[in-house]
């Protein structure tokens, strides 16, 4: 378990939503034709993730007041995520968004609305100085006031010691405007993040293929900690020190029955490992390990993952 005498082992902050995923595979949302709904959420399900492992976890969120949001809450919950922190909108409905079933990157429309009226309010020092890590995301940094709320907190946590973490999972269609996400994220980054990205994520974010060695040292130069640079089937790289250290983990062959979310149980894995003092490369292969298991079955992980496996 986590040497850390703090309460919290991770507080993930952002999107808490309603994922509508294709009930049958489809190319795209163009021929998904019936849906089932799921509690989504990238920060949501690394908060649930992390806990399925034993890990204290809570989410700081907003939703709408609305039946939605109350579901969403609810599922949240009952994997054993503390939700006192995620809040309720009196205006702005609960955000939703479709998503196609497919065997690549899923196809997607979001509905925005009360995921980014997170306030600063909800992220108070004593809550930062009760946390070993500090989570967000990309869709969480893409909208005010989230924005500003966010990378105004991940200063305070670092600077009450905690460990600050991203998913830079770019979209442009959820955040046109990259130079922007460009200059959020180098801010983001230089509190020390650990970041995963995939290469999906970074042709999405340079608008363009780059060689790995690029990718990394921008991030590097932005001031990540470490980098974990997925590569689909073809394993993960992980660098740190600066870049000066690289370890690449290589890829399993799996039946992939679902591929969402196995961002999230990779990046769960990879800070559970984090945690309990590993190596980067090792936290690469305890984050390869759970999101294998993720891809071998529908829906969400199992109510409870034995921290062992993460290790054999």
């Amino acid at each position: 378990m986590t040497t850390s005498s703090r309460p919290y082992t991770l507080i993930a902050v952002g999107e808490l939503l309603a994922d509508f995923i294709g009930h049958h595979v489809s190319s795209s949302l163009l021929d998904a034709l019936d849906f089932r709904r799921y509690q989504g959420g990238s920060p949501a399900n690394m908060a649930a993730n992390m806990a399925r492992m034993g890990n204290k976890t809570a989410l700081v969120a907003c939703v709408g007041d609305d039946n939605i949001g109350r579901y969403l809450t609810r599922e949240t919950a009952e994997v054993g995520v503390d939700t006192q922190f995620v809040t309720k909108h009196a205006q702005e409905p609960t955000s939703i968004v479709l998503v196609s079933r497919t065997a690549g990157t899923p196809d997607f429309v979001a509905y925005r609305h009360a995921d980014c009226q997170i306030q600063t309010d909800q992220l108070p020092d004593s809550l930062l100085a009760q946390t070993t890590l500090f989570h967000t995301t990309c869709f969480a940094l893409s909208r005010q006031p989230a924005q500003d709320a966010i990378c105004d907190a991940a200063k305070r946590a670092q600077a009450a010691g905690c460990q600050v973490t991203i998913d830079a999972n770019y979209a442009p269609t959820i955040w046109p405007d990259r130079e922007q996400a460009w200059r959020v994220l180098a801010d983001y980054c230089s509190a020390g993040a650990l970041v995963k990205l995939s290469e999906d994520d970074a042709e999405r974010l340079y608008g363009e293929k780059q060689s790995t060695e690029r990718i990394l040292s921008d991030f590097h130069k932005m001031g990540a900690k470490i980098i974990c640079f997925t590569l689909g089937a073809n394993g993960s790289i992980v660098s740190y020190d600066g870049g000066a250290q690289q370890a690449v983990i290589p890829g399993k062959k799996v039946d992939v029955v679902d591929v969402t979310g196995a961002g999230d149980a990779y990046w769960a894995g990879f800070l559970t490992a984090f945690v309990d003092g590993h190596t980067p490369e090792q936290c690469a292969r305890s984050g390869a390990t759970l999101a294998q298991m993720k891809l071998s079955r529908q829906g969400p992980l199992p109510f409870q993952v034995d921290r062992k496996s993460l290790y054999r």
